[in-house]
């Protein structure tokens, strides 16, 4: 196999599960087009918190549609919301908030319509999410194993332009200073965590949209409950949840080489810090997680000087 046929293969399975074909296409398998908004975060025991499905972005009245052939083993109410299951062999297909428009014993193929997308799913970071789940017995799966092995062919400058944007990334990241230890420099403010740099400041192929995007920030990989430290004395400006950022901290530093500034850190386990309180540099205030839209374990840092993102490589000592 030549190197730009497996370049093909090795991207259009990436691209076939990250980005959803339009429902109802060939083989079907996605029951709605939008974004992965959170992903399957199953829990250590079966009793224990966690996520136990994944969530799709859409909007309410969406048609939903059976990501595989089945039948019908359930469409009513639980626990208020309106759910649909689709059997399929030893697993089945869990779909809500979904008003059904099938019926129990109706038989259903692949992107067979199965109902509308309702509100009330939550978090939710759009108009409306759907909750697509996927049983063996008492055990959950990934439900993005049903679209895994569908291959998108892409054409050779499909694969020179990826290879040529992960080249430049690269030769960013050196030219900063960066590698597997992290950054360095010779900056106001001390590291905020341990982990290498596994994604710099600026444009990049965003992990769960797919869509190249502005990367306000640098992310540290590490085990999720590693230390989090206040990168320089300050105050706490907020402390709370959102969908996107999961446990989000942001610390008012104040003028520091005569600019304003703050730092952002997001998608903790948690933090031991509240509005108001003052740190100091260095002081543990939380531990990494991935919370919100993350996928792994990992810090998102952030530094904002007079109100606007800068690259926080250059501020860092």
């Amino acid at each position: 196999m030549t190197r730009s046929v497996a370049w093909l293969v090795v991207l259009g399975v990436v691209l076939a599960v990250a980005g959803a074909p339009p429902a109802g296409a060939s083989g079907g398998g996605w029951p709605l087009p939008g974004a992965v908004v959170r992903g399957f975060d199953p829990p250590e025991v079966r009793w224990a918190a966690g996520h136990r499905g994944v969530d799709l972005a859409g909007e309410p009245g969406e048609v939903v549609r059976a990501p595989v052939a089945g039948v019908v083993s359930f469409a009513g109410q639980v626990g208020g919301k309106p759910v649909v299951v689709v059997s399929h062999g030893a697993e089945r297909t869990t779909l809500e908030p979904v008003h059904a428009n099938v019926a129990v014993g109706q038989a259903v193929a692949s992107g067979d319509e199965v109902g509308r997308l309702a509100a009330g799913h939550a978090p939710c970071p759009a108009a409306a999410c759907l909750h697509w789940g996927l049983r063996r017995g008492q055990d959950y799966l990934d439900p993005l194993s049903l679209v895994a092995a569908s291959l998108r062919l892409l054409p050779d400058s499909a694969v020179a332009e990826v290879e040529e944007r992960a080249a430049g990334r690269e030769r960013a990241a050196a030219a900063l200073g960066t590698g597997p230890g992290g950054p360095g420099g010779s900056g106001p403010l001390t590291r905020p965590s341990a982990g290498r740099v596994t994604s710099v400041f600026g444009m990049r192929l965003h992990p769960i949209f797919k869509q190249w995007r502005m990367h306000n920030g640098i992310d540290l990989s590490a085990p999720c409950g590693t230390p989090l430290y206040a990168a320089a004395d300050g105050v706490v400006r907020h402390m709370g949840f959102d969908a996107s950022g999961g446990w989000r901290l942001v610390l008012a530093h104040g003028p520091v080489d005569g600019v304003g500034l703050e730092t952002v850190y997001l998608h903790a386990q948690g933090y031991r810090v509240r509005t108001g309180e003052r740190v100091a540099r260095g002081q543990l205030v939380g531990t990494m997680g991935t919370t919100g839209w993350s996928t792994g374990c990992h810090l998102h840092f952030g530094v904002k000087a007079d109100g606007r993102h800068v690259d926080p490589q250059r501020w860092l000592g």
